[in-house]
């Protein structure tokens, strides 16, 4: 069950993430997950001190928001050259 909460609240963030950078229109359901699961790994890495394992909190969706969105900086940089 938590898998799939997981993926739930992955495709969320990774949507609001893509919104937010403009992106939405480039990736599909299954990007929007990857790029969601990934970003709270990042955010987790860069503002939790290495916690992964905090629960589901305001912060958590928070922290992971941020490193989604710092995630498709990145893919930015590398792709267009330029952020937006």
């Amino acid at each position: 069950m938590s898998i799939i909460v997981w993926l739930v609240i992955g495709g969320v963030i990774g949507w609001l993430a893509s919104i937010i950078m403009r992106r939405d229109a480039q990736q599909g359901i299954l990007l929007n997950v990857v790029v969601g699961i990934v970003g709270a790994f990042l955010g987790g890495l860069l503002f939790g001190r290495g916690d992964i394992n905090n629960g589901l909190s305001v912060t958590s969706f928070i922290v992971s928001l941020l490193g989604a969105i710092i995630l498709l900086a990145i893919v930015n940089l590398f792709t267009r050259r330029s952020l937006r």
